[in-house]
């Protein structure tokens, strides 16, 4: 089962995936979707600017997502991920598991958003509401703890 894995600067459509990865598929009986928005920080943030180093966060992705499609018994998978300036309220990111059963395609979206957040080679950095540039955002140490469970 190939993956479908997306780094685009444009919205995402999550409903318009979910069609696309479960289209003419009777075997699947379960999709989880998981859908990271930009928070507003308590209304101090006016958008989050994402890099990424194209080619190699493609590479990366596609490594994780080699990893659950061994780990459990996807039917499908999907993970777009956006990349530019981000508003609050906008998706960041969608994954997308398909399975026969649920707990597949839930563990499978929790270990892909635990390793996304911590290995995909993405860089966010705050643009604030009072006209100043933030500094890059740190990886936070509950993050690491969350993909430590995986190992």
């Amino acid at each position: 089962m190939a993956a479908t894995i997306r780094i685009q600067a444009e919205p995402f459509d999550a409903a318009a995936a979910t069609a696309a990865l479960t289209e003419g598929r009777a075997d699947i009986g379960a999709v989880v979707a998981f859908t990271g928005l930009c928070r507003d920080e308590g209304g101090r943030l006016a958008a989050l600017e994402l890099e990424h180093y194209p080619g190699m966060a493609e590479a990366e992705i596609g490594r994780i997502a080699a990893q659950a499609q061994t780990r459990w018994p996807l039917l499908g998978l999907t993970i777009i991920h956006r990349f530019g300036r981000i508003v609050p309220g906008e998706g960041i990111v969608l994954v997308l598991t398909a399975s026969t059963h649920r707990q597949a395609a839930f563990e499978a979206a929790s270990f892909l958003m635990d390793y996304l957040k911590t290995h995909a080679p993405f860089w966010k950095r705050e643009h604030l509401k009072d006209g100043t540039t933030g500094a890059w955002v740190e990886a936070k140490e509950a993050d690491d703890r969350a993909a430590e469970k995986w190992r």
